[in-house]
């Protein structure tokens, strides 16, 4: 079947989210084909390429979520001419084009400003309605007659805003947005609904694909819910992290707008949110913890269905086996120094490094041989840079380095260190370089550096934050976060108990090799696609057969062969005419002046094989991001 893949600042690119998933998924399930569909999040993302694609990619077209300086668009999916909807002579919309847009963009900022009644479930009040009229009316419209980038930061737009935001029934923070506020409101809102305006809509691009797979929610979906409506083309939603609540992580952490543009664009992602999974044929969260959010925000619990990222575990396999066969009288662990406990990912605010140390002082009164080696880097950004200043300035502070001789260098117990070097040359080396793991994080959504330490065989010590308690499963020891003393006790408990630590670690192995392996992954969506077309017959006659004429695999459903209706009693059925018989389907040509991937047959080239993280980003970014902060 062809694939419509779905993707929001990753796959294809070299950066960004869901990239290592995406390409995993790809390569993993070669009897499909996949037509790419991505937004590029930034110049900059777009400037580092992409990555190999293999043989089973027949297309990409790409399209920005960002303009230049002087607000050109580039890309391979947007509209040639962006129509005006503003006065005094310049290029407009016709009378009939004002009244449609002026129609459905109200209705939409009317669902946006004012809430739905106390007690409403999300998707079934009023506003629910008039957000998807209002959506569907606007790319309608974007679709008949040319893009809405400009007519959504016109002057009409923000006319309706500040009426909308001033009727009965809106919220005080909403009632007391400026004129300010709105324009950076409507400058928001249209980058957001950005894809209403891509020439995607059409029988040759998203109306020829059999399903559409969005990668995450938000904008990544619009496309998917578009073709949805246009083309009858069934939409699968997989989310490892939840986008609205990055979004509300994102609005409380420092963004630079007032208290009502974040109202007003809280209430416009959570519209969207509800609309994307009502929508959606069914919805894959990557654990119970992103489950529950949907829920939230309208997702149908019959629709869902929780399928765990898949990671690579070989790469972890000789620290892993090594603890299975020495267990706790030996083995890496006990050689790399069993008194010292280890964190791994990105160094950032969320993950509470400062309770993790103040942790450590009090492990240190217990244990004074016990040390901690920190393997990580600062995320992006001048915040996580000064982060990690504070960091090292109150390790110095809580351990003074202490010389053991006259002669001798002092080194303090705690370290922070870089993966890449002579004695850390990967991931699995930093994992064995002690005997337990910790996690002191007060923010996580899937915690990717727990699930590596599981496949190396490590006891672990978490806060109980995210989806750390579904994943550990009884096979590592949990705390409150920002509980420094508990933490501290835990790591105590796991350091002077070799023996715990050993059947714990191997139990975790085991359990990670169950439910997160890369396999895991594809066998359930191998299953998902071809349930989700049994479902869903053939839309088009020219569908039936491929270019030499032969019948193409799940294009006719198996009842339409039988005269009558399918559902009639055995007596009145007769035997098919000519059962129908399974055919490859060749690929596509990429298109001209794409980057060609790999062929069968051809040596692949060792990098295209498995992708790696890049260093320890791909580590705290997890699968889907992979994992969010």
């Amino acid at each position: 079947m062809r694939i419509g893949l779905l993707t929001d600042g990753g796959y294809p690119y070299a950066t960004g989210e869901s990239r290592l998933w995406c390409d995993r998924l790809v390569r993993g399930l070669p009897q499909h084909e996949f037509d790419l569909f991505a937004l590029s999040r930034s110049a900059h993302q777009e400037a580092q390429g992409w990555v190999q694609l293999p043989y089973q990619v027949s297309r990409v077209r790409t399209a920005p979520l960002w303009t230049t300086e002087d607000g050109t668009l580039h890309g391979s999916g947007e509209r040639g001419l962006l129509a005006r909807l503003v006065t005094g002579g310049e290029q407009s919309y016709g009378r009939r084009e004002r009244k449609r847009f002026t129609e459905h963009f109200t209705a939409l900022a009317t669902a946006v400003c004012t809430p739905d009644p106390a007690g409403t479930a999300p998707g079934e009040g009023p506003g629910a309605e008039l957000f998807t009229t209002g959506l569907h009316g606007l790319a309608q419209l974007a679709r008949e007659r040319g893009g809405l980038h400009l007519a959504l930061r016109s002057e009409t737009t923000v006319r309706i805003l500040e009426a909308a935001s001033r009727a009965h029934g809106t919220g005080r923070t909403v009632q007391s947005a400026g004129v300010p506020d709105l324009l950076a409101f409507a400058a928001e809102l249209e980058r957001a609904l950005r894809p209403l305006s891509l020439d995607w809509y059409d029988q040759e691009s998203l109306g020829a694909v059999d399903l559409c797979h969005a990668a995450s929610g938000g904008a990544a979906a619009l496309p998917g819910l578009l073709a949805k409506r246009f083309f009858g083309v069934p939409l699968l939603v997989t989310e490892h992290g939840v986008p609205l609540r990055a979004h509300y992580l994102a609005a409380a952490s420092g963004t630079p707008y007032g208290a009502p543009v974040r109202a007003l664009l809280a209430a416009f992602h959570g519209r969207l949110a509800t609309e994307i999974y009502r929508q959606a044929a069914l919805v894959t969260p990557g654990n119970t913890h992103v489950r529950r959010w949907q829920q939230r925000c309208g997702a149908d619990p019959a629709k869902q269905r929780t399928v765990y990222p898949g990671m690579v575990a070989e790469r972890f396999a000789p620290v892993g086996e090594d603890a299975e066969r020495l267990g706790p009288a030996g083995g890496n662990a006990e050689a790399a120094g069993p008194d010292t406990l280890v964190w791994v990912g990105r160094i950032e605010p969320a993950k509470d490094l400062m309770a993790l140390l103040h942790a450590f002082a009090e492990v240190r009164r217990a244990r004074p041989t016990a040390g901690l080696r920190i393997f990580g880097v600062p995320a992006e950004g001048d915040e996580a840079a000064t982060y990690l200043a504070h960091c090292t300035a109150l390790a110095a502070q809580l351990f003074p380095d202490a010389a053991t001789g006259a002669h001798t260098e002092g080194r303090g117990p705690v370290t922070f260190e870089e993966i890449g070097g002579p004695e850390i040359p990967g991931l699995a080396e930093a994992y064995g370089a002690g005997g337990v793991v910790v996690l002191s994080s007060t923010v996580e959504g899937f915690p990717v550096s727990l699930v590596e330490a599981m496949f190396c065989g490590r006891a672990t010590v978490s806060t109980d934050v995210g989806a750390v308690v579904e994943v550990i499963g009884g096979t590592g020891l949990v705390v409150p976060p920002r509980n420094p003393k508990a933490l501290a006790d835990a790591c105590v408990a796991l350091l002077r108990d070799p023996e715990r630590r050993a059947r714990l670690g191997a139990a975790a192995r085991a359990r990670a090799l169950e439910l997160f392996t890369v396999e895991q992954n594809l066998a359930a969506f191998r299953g998902i696609y071809l349930e989700l077309m049994s479902h869903n017959p053939v839309r088009r006659e020219a569908d039936t057969v491929d270019a030499h004429g032969d019948p193409l695999p799940f294009a006719t459903p198996p009842e339409a062969r039988f005269p009558g209706h399918w559902t009639q009693p055995a007596s009145h059925l007769r035997p098919p005419e000519d059962p129908e018989r399974s055919v490859d389907v060749p690929g596509r040509a990429a298109p001209a002046g794409a980057r060609l991937p790999d062929r069968p047959g051809e040596p692949e080239p060792e990098h295209a094989r498995q992708p790696e993280p890049e260093s320890l980003c791909a580590v705290a970014a997890g699968p889907a991001g992979d994992g969010d902060a």
